[in-house]
């Protein structure tokens, strides 16, 4: 379940706080004490902990550029938000919160390890950017439907899963269906996959899981079509003759063209107009 509001005060995420947290946590030997002397410059903060301190909102964090690693577990938090600059953020704990809905990742495109797990989630999506998640724990929110497990497939990186504690984890088919669809996992809910049990849903789920691997290798073919027809527009407007390679130009100068119009009027010249377009 996810952590219930306390009953201190929410806390703002300001410079006292963000700053008393890095000293607290950067080096306390002479070379610590002499950083707190001249002051710490956050971008050179690659590490911070923020738990337990009945945080509400996320914020003012975008000076730390250079941040790897994120600890805001066991806070009052409601929605991910103000996270991005942190580009370069490779773990990310956001479990025991508020939150409900996953999103205010997309900027986050080296994070490998995320933790949600104890929020209010109900649905796995919005976390296309991350190409390189390799764990994403969710275990204990409200998810339900065994759809969002393939929603997962589009993450080939991912070796780590969790959601036990979820009301789809109670489902008779739950592990046969995840091993199913996703053949590379390796850890579910803290166990390691059985390689056995794997082959037997593989071989279950067979028929389907053609029909799925069908389906997105089209989808794929229709996302690079798109992607050339984009690149090749964007190099055309570079070079100011964008739609060239089309009927626009053509269509564009006889739009108005009144006289010319009116020769489509004249016997044959429509079917001639159909046949050969401009």
């Amino acid at each position: 379940m996810s952590r219930p509001y306390d009953s201190m005060e929410p806390k703002v995420m300001d410079d006292d706080m963000l700053k008393a947290a890095v000293g607290e946590q950067g080096p306390q030997e002479e070379a610590g004490q002499l950083a707190k002397q001249e002051g710490i410059l956050f971008k050179d903060v690659l590490s911070l902990q923020l738990d337990f301190q009945n945080i509400l909102r996320i914020d003012n964090l975008w000076q730390f550029e250079n941040l790897k690693k994120l600890q805001l577990n066991n806070n009052i938090i409601e929605r991910i938000e103000g996270l991005t600059n942190l580009i370069h953020l490779v773990w990310l704990d956001l479990s025991f919160n508020n939150i409900e809905a996953i999103e205010g990742l997309d900027t986050l495109v080296n994070l490998e390890d995320l933790s949600l797990s104890n929020n209010r989630i109900s649905k796995m999506d919005s976390l296309d950017a991350l190409v390189k998640l390799q764990v994403l724990s969710l275990g204990n929110n409200q998810i339900s439907n065994m759809m969002n497990i393939i929603y997962l497939r589009r993450f080939p990186c991912l070796r780590t899963l969790s959601l036990a504690g979820n009301p789809v984890s109670e489902a008779e088919e739950y592990k046969m269906f995840i091993y199913a669809y996703l053949p590379d996992l390796v850890y579910l809910d803290f166990r390691r996959v059985d390689e056995q049990m794997r082959e037997m849903a593989k071989m279950k789920h067979q028929y389907s899981i053609d029909e799925l691997k069908h389906r997105e290798a089209q989808m794929q073919i229709k996302l690079e079509e798109e992607q050339a027809k984009q690149e090749k527009l964007e190099e055309h407007k570079m070079a100011f003759v964008e739609y060239l390679n089309g009927p626009f130009l053509f269509d564009s100068m006889y739009s108005e063209d009144v006289e010319g119009n009116k020769l489509s009027y004249l016997p044959g010249v429509r079917e001639l107009l159909e046949a050969y377009p401009f």
